[in-house]
């Protein structure tokens, strides 16, 4: 694969400028600065910098995040800072094209802290947020009043959702403090866990 599209697949620019990085001599490969952006190389496992920063390609890229409080899991975000500016450039930009860079797998609202996958393979962001594959996922939960073991048992058995007849269940629902629960849920509607 030519280098100037290696550098373009992980997401360091256009193809334009991923040329242009190259030609100015930013991009170095094997130890060496190489300025010719046609020039072919084995991209699986290649190691290389450019402008100073170590970089191995990769296919796809596979992230867990530790989302803080206060961004939004939007591309396309309104009150606060989108998840996606706490990535590098090239993470976000991977591949180009209407879907460039990576996508979050599943949401946490912008008051939400915790894990958040995020890929740029299609298949498996698919795979883990679709409700037919069951993926479960756990939400360590802080509620305002104590809980008893009678509600914990209503979350299990299931409850009604404003806007669906249908009982949602959670898959496991463990008490670990008075305010404390961990709850494993195996879909996910919109709010669902604060709805619940």
């Amino acid at each position: 694969m030519q280098l100037q599209d290696i550098l373009f697949s992980q997401g360091f620019g256009t193809r334009r400028v991923c040329a242009g990085l190259v030609q100015q001599g930013l991009v170095v490969v094997n130890g060496a600065v190489c300025d010719d952006a046609s020039a072919p190389f084995e991209a699986q496992g290649l190691h290389f910098e450019v402008q100073g920063t170590p970089w191995e390609y990769h296919e796809k890229a596979y992230l867990m995040l530790h989302k803080p409080t206060a961004y939004e899991c939007s591309q396309k975000p309104g009150m606060h800072p989108g998840i996606y500016t706490l990535l590098p450039a090239p993470i976000r930009q991977r591949g180009g094209g209407a879907a460039a860079g990576v996508q979050a797998v599943g949401r946490l609202d912008q008051d939400t802290t915790g894990l958040l996958l995020l890929s740029d393979d299609g298949k498996f962001i698919h795979r883990m947020s679709s409700p037919r594959h069951h993926v479960p996922k756990v939400y360590e939960v802080t509620v305002k009043h104590p809980v008893d073991a009678q509600q914990v048992q209503k979350l299990l058995d299931g409850v009604v959702l404003d806007d669906d007849p249908k009982p949602v269940r959670a898959a496991a629902c463990v008490q670990t403090g008075e305010l404390q629960l961990s709850l494993t849920l195996t879909e996910g509607k919109y709010h669902q866990v604060k709805r619940m």
